[in-house]
């Protein structure tokens, strides 16, 4: 088969389709043949070396796919060849085909494109165990989306509306606000001209959920801008490892600070991919069925032009960028 390999750590241009070993699934794998990867943040940080694989995963990069899975693993009984399905990984999905945990598929919602498909189990996981699951979104609460106009962002806004809340979201450009208007979003943020702890505070009670995907740049912001009670969740350090904290801030807020991400957490067991799977597929996929949340994908390009790929999402993309694969 073949899948797209780095020559080194660096540009876009290291990477290359070229001729890899077939797979075969191990216990409780399924082969799954690859239609569709998307692109991530992360994909761009393995190829320039920031973000090694979790140990014993491929290191082919590509952390969600869509296809039609074509060889059964021992062990796997609910699911069977044929079937069309996109899947949460941890690498491996740059690939004519891709091993994956059975606990990781989620069939194809309704009669969603089975290319689009593969721009959802990224997002849709981050946003889903981080606001929902863990967050406890629910109608009435303030959210605010740092980057309302990624992948994630636009996948947040619309889930945080379905369910009730009302949603304020930063974007550095007229163009990917006026987008997140159009997706629901309530109060919109041009970080480049406006601050945006002073619009929220000066428009709601302050954020009960934040979703930041800066890290140390927008720390001590962040708890500004929370409400009472509030909780910032942290899945990105765009802006910097290290930061200060006043816990002053944060004692008078009775507020909380959470960082999580999704690469790395087991397969089965507590905090476990399976169990977000299993509860996406139950409450989030129904909205998807419904049209309620929907893909929002930029563009779409051949595995071939993966180098073009990435600079699109290091550019203006809105939303998700996604590959073909023969």
């Amino acid at each position: 088969m073949h899948a797209i390999t780095l020559t080194e750590f660096g540009t876009p241009d290291v990477m290359r389709w070229t001729e890899v070993p077939d797979l075969r699934p191990e216990r409780g794998q399924v082969i799954v043949d690859v239609a569709a990867a998307g692109v991530n943040r992360a994909d761009l940080m393995q190829r320039q070396g920031f973000y090694p694989p979790p140990p014993g995963a491929s290191e082919t990069l590509g952390l969600e796919c869509s296809g039609i899975i074509s060889e059964l693993g021992e062990g796997v009984y609910d699911w069977k060849v044929g079937d069309r399905v996109c899947a949460l990984l941890a690498g491996g999905g740059y690939a004519e085909q891709v091993a994956v945990p059975a606990t990781q598929l989620f069939p194809i919602p309704g009669a969603l494109d089975l290319h689009a498909a593969a721009s959802l189990p990224e997002v849709a996981s981050t946003v889903w165990s981080n606001l929902v699951m863990y967050g406890g979104l629910r109608s009435g609460h303030v959210v605010l989306l740092h980057g309302g106009g990624s992948g994630i962002g636009t996948h947040a806004i619309q889930v945080a509306k379905a369910l009730g809340a009302t949603v304020a979201v930063t974007a550095g450009s007229r163009a990917k606000l006026d987008f997140c208007a159009s997706l629901g979003a309530d109060i919109l943020i041009d970080y480049k001209e406006q601050d945006f702890v002073e619009v929220l505070r000066g428009s709601t009670h302050g954020a009960d959920l934040i979703l930041d995907n800066m890290g140390a740049k927008y720390l001590p912001r962040n708890v500004e801008a929370l409400a009472m009670d509030g909780t910032l969740i942290t899945i990105g350090m765009q802006g910097g490892l290290t930061g200060e904290l006043n816990f002053g801030a944060l004692l008078g807020k009775r507020g909380t600070i959470h960082a999580a991400g999704l690469r790395g957490r087991p397969e089965t067991g507590p905090s476990s991919k399976a169990d977000i799977v299993a509860d996406m597929t139950a409450r989030l996929w129904p909205m998807i069925e419904e049209g309620v949340v929907s893909p929002v994908v930029h563009a779409e390009l051949p595995i071939t032009e993966a180098a073009e790929a990435h600079r699109l999402l290091d550019a203006d993309a809105i939303g998700k960028v996604i590959l073909r694969v023969p």
